[in-house]
């Protein structure tokens, strides 16, 4: 139902380097680099969007922060995404396990990004 969406970022070098990285544990990848502004999305997806389905530009942060959940295939992609994104100076919003409050096999795992947005990769199947 959605095309895209996106977030503004304080530092497009850093960020661009973070997504990227964190990313491609879900399969993503750059598909459009303007230089300010970058979009990402699934290579296997070829029906899409060529630019891609989630961007980050640079300009003031919003406020208050988004939360944006990134659909994984499995949940060792949930775990290297959480994984990979400590490495690369996020911090945990919540470590990768089963948030059964949700429904019994939403298995998630939540950082903040390094612009402070809660950032999700969640398999919903086991």
């Amino acid at each position: 139902m959605i095309d895209h969406t996106g977030i503004y970022v304080s530092d497009i070098s850093h960020s661009k380097h973070f997504y990227s990285t964190v990313l491609d544990t879900l399969g993503y990848k750059i598909c459009l680099d303007f230089g300010k502004a970058i979009g990402f999305g699934l290579v296997d997806k070829v029906e899409d969007d060529p630019g891609g389905d989630f961007w980050i530009t640079e300009k003031e942060p919003s406020y208050p922060r988004n939360h944006i959940a990134f659909r994984a295939k499995t949940h060792a992609q949930v775990d290297a995404f959480y994984t990979m994104a400590l490495k690369n100076g996020a911090t945990s919003n919540g470590a990768p396990g089963y948030r059964e409050n949700y429904h019994p096999n939403y298995y998630a795992a939540f950082v903040k990004d390094p612009d402070g947005y809660n950032i999700e990769a969640v398999c919903h199947h086991e």
